[in-house]
């Protein structure tokens, strides 16, 4: 995956989010639903979150200083870490205060029509943002289910993207869900369960991108089959074996290796050296995010003397 992975997903996103944003203050002036206001905070919200993501990708090419010798590559998951908080303080506890709020004042709702237009209109925008963050996806997803997506991709924008655009799907349903019945029965308070439900639904996925990109933040390794890929490839030619290895990402497209390994007996200093830089593109070659790799030679101490 490229350094902009994701652009395009979080450039549909934003357009949409920000022209949803203000139909919906719009519906909300006009028909006093705290549905509608819920989902208007919400999508200036998302509409932050692009801006902060798109602003991450372009920090994280900065190059690498004395003082970050290793890039910035991380500044990606910083960003993304700072959407998730967003996305849970702006989204859910808004949308949980104001829904909590409209069960005690019972405001009646004026114009539902005019609230029912612009969801659906917002349903259509955000319909089509989301097929968008699914094909970009698609493109590194592989063979592992959506959730496995979202729990192991080194790409923070594209999880974070899909999660909000379902979270906006689903929150709209609400929403339009909350109008209606109000609209229906008379009951102002199912405009206010629609806006809580809103609030929880944020909630929640607010607390999955928290602990994922908590976790990328801090430095996660490489996945079990890169990590088996590396080792195959490092333990081959006049390597005898991996001693001991530990990686991390500093970036989503940069993962650092370092490695002891153990070498044939006897190797003069240049065969040494040789047989090193192999193993570094027998790695690469597979792996084209090991871009750091450090390999300590040394000889196998636990083969059996003759």
């Amino acid at each position: 995956m490229s350094a902009g992975g994701g652009t395009k997903a979080i450039i549909a996103a934003l357009v949409a989010n920000a022209g949803i944003a203000v139909a919906k203050f719009v519906g909300f002036l006009v028909t006093g639903s705290s549905s509608m206001l819920a989902e208007a905070v919400h999508s200036v919200a998302d509409t932050s979150n692009q801006g902060l993501l798109l602003l991450g990708q372009k920090t994280s090419r900065r190059k690498a200083t004395l003082n970050h010798p290793f890039g910035f590559g991380r500044d990606r998951y910083f960003y993304s870490f700072v959407v998730a908080l967003l996305l849970f303080s702006l989204g859910s506890v808004f949308a949980l205060y104001e829904g909590i709020h409209k069960l005690e004042s019972h405001e009646e709702l004026s114009s539902p029509l005019v609230a029912v237009v612009i969801l659906v209109v917002a349903i259509g925008l955000e319909t089509y943002s989301f097929k968008t963050a699914i094909t970009e996806s698609k493109l590194i997803k592989g063979d592992a289910t959506w959730w496995q997506f979202i729990r192991q991709s080194k790409v923070p924008e594209l999880p974070v993207v899909l999660l909000e655009d379902a979270g906006a799907l689903f929150g709209l349903v609400l929403a339009l869900m909350g109008v209606g019945l109000s609209t229906v029965t008379g009951d102002p308070v199912w405009d206010a369960i629609g806006t809580i439900c809103i609030g929880v639904l944020l909630g929640v996925i607010a607390i999955i991108l928290i602990i994922e990109m908590k976790s990328l933040l801090i430095g996660e390794g490489a996945s079990p089959v890169e990590l088996d890929t590396i080792v195959d490839e490092l333990a081959a030619g006049k390597v005898q074996r991996v001693i001991h290895i530990r990686t991390q990402y500093i970036g989503p497209d940069e993962l650092l290796v370092a490695a002891k390994i153990a070498l044939n007996p006897g190797l003069a200093a240049a065969e040494v050296a040789q047989a090193i830089d192999d193993a570094e593109q027998r790695v690469r070659n597979k792996v084209p995010a090991a871009r750091l790799i450090y390999l300590e030679p040394d000889l196998d101490r636990t083969a059996p003397k003759a």
